[in-house]
């Protein structure tokens, strides 16, 4: 572990050498064990002796959730006899693909999050309030939970939702940090705020905010940032992760970007020719695992629109920094000449404190365009609100979309359906 640690302070040339090491022992795994990409080196003809740095990897195609959806069995490397973990992917774009865990997988999981965790400055001893389910087959959950018991903090397993529930085991147990979804601290806000609860003095002082960016694509916070600081005035660090990554980008105290962990995962951000995008440029999240034994990916496209920042961090790192993920690349919206991306329509809602809830539905309209429809729930029913809305939208996105009022109780059943693992407030009808 400390080896790790130190290796992310090394000179950049340094982490590639050792991130190249990695990749050959990889490649082997898979020539030797991967019924799919041991199919995919013939008919390509590679020879993987040849595949010996990071730019190397650009010979190699790439894989797809198509691939992994129509061969799911075909990338696993183990039998299930060694399978001690099954997680699954939430379905967002298409059918769950299935993930089987090795017990090394497991700890490599909790090693990941164990360096995440340190990053944010939780230490043995602290006590951590998880607000994020670990059942329905969920690694995130898992992960956060083998990674702060290997670190030795305590662990309260609450769950999603409920703010009353929340508030009552913050105010016993006095957690010194959260696991949430940045938006249900809002909830949170308005719950202590009824009950005359000054939550701006117990004893939490940072939240791991998962589900929503909190910073643009410059790297500056969000509007829903915003908002949750100026009542609450937390740190609040934002991680990127996937099931099919295995790994996770998490923010330092310089608030730049998710650093890498460099013995975990390589990424290259391509752009729609499959070609390396410059950095700080926009383009597609490609990831290769290391260390992976139950189902390793090699050059798997994510859909996940990100930037990546090469320079040194102030905080001493000289890992790289994946930026927030900026949209994906299935639900991009494309829109009487513009393109957008729904983080950038759910940011700019969270500007109005009047909305209680909203959900975004894209769907093609009868000439074959997309159409955007915008459905909120609000404590006021003024109709120039709801133009005030168009307006804003036009004025920052230069679209200016149909915005339609629903009463909570409908939209919440929409946002918080039992059969799915995340809220839903982006319906793609296309």
């Amino acid at each position: 572990m400390k080896q790790q640690i130190v290796m992310e302070r090394q000179s950049p040339q340094e982490i590639k050498a050792y991130q190249e090491e990695l990749l050959r022992r990889q490649l082997i795994y898979l020539q030797e064990y991967s019924p799919y990409y041991k199919r995919l080196f013939e008919s390509y003809h590679i020879d993987i002796d040849t595949i010996r740095t990071l730019t190397d990897l650009e010979r190699i195609p790439t894989t797809s959730k198509d691939d992994i959806q129509a061969y799911n069995e075909d990338f696993f490397c183990v039998g299930r006899e060694k399978i001690v973990d099954y997680c699954s992917t939430s379905g967002t774009l298409g059918k769950p693909v299935t993930f089987g865990l090795t017990e090394e997988d497991l700890e490599r999981l909790a090693y990941n999050e164990m360096r995440s965790f340190q990053t944010i400055g939780v230490e043995p001893g602290d006590v951590v309030q998880l607000m994020t389910t670990m059942d329905r087959r969920f690694m995130a959950g898992l992960a956060y939970f083998l990674g702060l018991r290997k670190l030795g903090a305590g662990i309260l397993r609450v769950g999603s939702g409920i703010p009353q529930l929340q508030w009552d085991v913050i105010l016993q147990h006095k957690p010194r940090f959260l696991i949430a979804v940045p938006s249900f601290l809002l909830k949170m806000i308005e719950y202590a705020e009824q009950q005359n609860i000054d939550y701006r003095n117990t004893s939490i002082e940072a939240v791991l905010c998962i589900g929503e960016s909190l910073r643009d694509a410059s790297i500056n916070d969000s509007l829903l940032t915003q908002r949750i600081c100026e009542k609450w005035p937390l740190k609040l660090y934002s991680t990127y992760a996937s099931t099919e990554m295995g790994a996770a980008f998490t923010e330092c105290d310089a608030f730049q970007g998710g650093h890498v962990h460099e013995d975990l995962i390589i990424t290259e951000v391509l752009d729609e020719e499959g070609q390396p995008v410059p950095d700080g440029e926009s383009g597609e999240l490609v990831i290769t695992t290391l260390g992976v034994q139950g189902v390793p990916l090699l050059r798997f496209k994510t859909g996940d629109i990100v930037r990546r920042h090469m320079a040194p961090c102030s905080c001493g790192r000289n890992t790289y920094r994946i930026g927030p993920v900026e949209g994906r690349k299935q639900q991009m919206v494309k829109y009487k000449g513009t393109t957008l991306y729904p983080p950038a329509m759910h940011d700019l809602l969270a500007g109005f404190p009047e909305i209680e809830h909203h959900v975004i539905e894209i769907s093609h309209n009868a000439i074959g365009t997309d159409e955007i429809v915008i459905y909120i729930s609000t404590k006021g029913t003024a109709e120039e609100f709801m133009v005030q809305i168009k307006d804003h939208f036009r004025a920052k996105l230069r679209v200016a979309p149909r915005v339609e009022k629903r009463s909570s109780e409908e939209l919440q059943r929409i946002i918080f359906n039992p059969l799915s693992r995340k809220p839903i407030t982006f319906i793609d009808k296309r």
